[in-house]
């Protein structure tokens, strides 16, 4: 009734082809009013959020720069590629004026552990299906509609060069935690950002206060002491960019915290307190998998290439590949297995290349060490 009600006041209209629906959208005459198609157009699309920012240089692009100055990012050399276009919109769209930045919870329901099996554990964003393949079909709806108004756009979710969480606060679509994790009063910490840079004037919106306090449970959570400073992380530390992003061997010193963390790590985001306020995504494709988390850690070991992929089918899971997974999964189960999966780490140890060879047989010695060689022994040999 109230898209109705505009339409009438409103002497022309854009048509607007959803996914899911063909409607008409009165043609802005205010920076407001474009504002409100906006919004309107992102809780079509099932959006939970949307806020405006200017498109200037992103408040912390000093920052940004010097803590790639420091190597902060590790091997993530995309994040190194051309700081300049990260921090400033119009170098990628000529003339940007706005940012629109969105919001989508993913929070998946629990999963009920299963009897007698140690699964190991995945960050709750990677549950399911690949959270691009959920929201750039979304942003790009709303971006047809800046096409067909006339304005020029480009959309993202974490795949090009913006720093989306400076955007997101200037927005006041939450804060930035302690951590570096963006966090929203009714959502707490468990949503997707995306954005829409655009050479349309639209209402910015207000930013909104930092509410984190004097809370540090972020930063007393993390089991590598990656959180170094408030709202400074180096990734080099991080069990998120060890599990996933660092291609080579994890360094010894940090493969004990892992404990039994196989993709990813939500520690941070577990602690925060603003999440008493958050609600179960009613999205499917972010609830968990049951095959994946029906299965123990050795049984990762016996997957071969076709079996992995087919496990991880639209996963995220499945862009860090085999290899690396069972990377992860030896160390996990140097920290949580028993006398029984010294047969499969073993095995593991024998077939496969060094990377994942080399953490195979420091999780047999870790086993040994925890539980005592002699029973290992007499496992083995029985």
């Amino acid at each position: 009734m109230l898209l109705m009600g505009l339409l009438r006041a409103s002497g022309s209209t854009v048509l607007v082809i959803l996914r899911v629906k063909r409607m008409e959208l009165p043609r802005p005459e205010s920076p407001e009013g474009l504002r409100e198609n906006i919004r309107f157009l992102a809780r079509e699309v099932g959006f939970d959020a949307c806020r405006i920012a200017r498109a200037e240089e992103a408040p912390h692009a000093d920052a940004f720069r010097g803590w790639l100055a420091d190597g902060k990012h590790g091997e993530m050399a995309w994040m190194a590629r051309d700081p300049d276009r990260r921090c400033d919109p119009e170098e990628v769209v000529p003339g940007a004026r706005s940012v629109i930045v969105v919001a989508l919870n993913y929070l998946p329901k629990e999963v009920p552990a299963v009897e007698g099996i140690k699964s190991g554990r995945i960050a709750r964003y990677a549950y399911n299906n690949d959270y691009h393949d959920v929201i750039e079909p979304r942003l790009r709806d709303m971006g047809d509609y800046i096409d067909a108004i006339g304005g020029r756009q480009r959309c993202y979710v974490d795949t090009g060069p913006v720093l989306e969480r400076d955007f997101a606060n200037e927005a006041g679509l939450g804060w930035s935690g302690k951590s570096t994790v963006q966090i929203h009063q009714k959502l707490g910490t468990w949503f997707f950002l995306g954005t829409i840079l655009t050479d349309l004037e639209i209402a910015p919106d207000a930013r909104q206060p930092d509410r984190c306090g004097s809370c540090t449970r972020c930063i007393d959570a993390c089991p590598t002491r990656a959180i170094t400073a408030p709202h400074v992380l180096d990734a080099r530390r991080c069990i998120s960019y060890l599990t996933i992003e660092h291609p080579g061997a994890i360094p010894e010193e940090f493969r004990v915290a892992m404990g039994d963390r196989i993709y990813g790590c939500d520690d941070c985001l577990e602690v925060c307190p603003w999440n008493r306020f958050a609600k179960d995504s009613q999205e499917l494709a972010f609830q968990a998998r049951d095959r994946v988390f029906s299965m123990g850690l050795r049984e990762y070991l016996a997957l071969d290439d076709e079996a992995f992929r087919r496990l991880f089918k639209k996963s995220p899971i499945k862009r860090i590949k085999r290899e690396r997974m069972l990377r992860n999964v030896c160390v996990a189960l140097g920290n949580v297995g028993d006398y029984e999966d010294l047969p499969a780490l073993k095995a593991a140890a024998e077939r496969e290349g060094e990377l994942v060879a080399e953490h195979a047989r420091w999780a047999i010695e870790r086993i040994e060490l925890r539980l005592g060689p002699e029973e290992s022994s007499a496992a083995r040999s029985g």
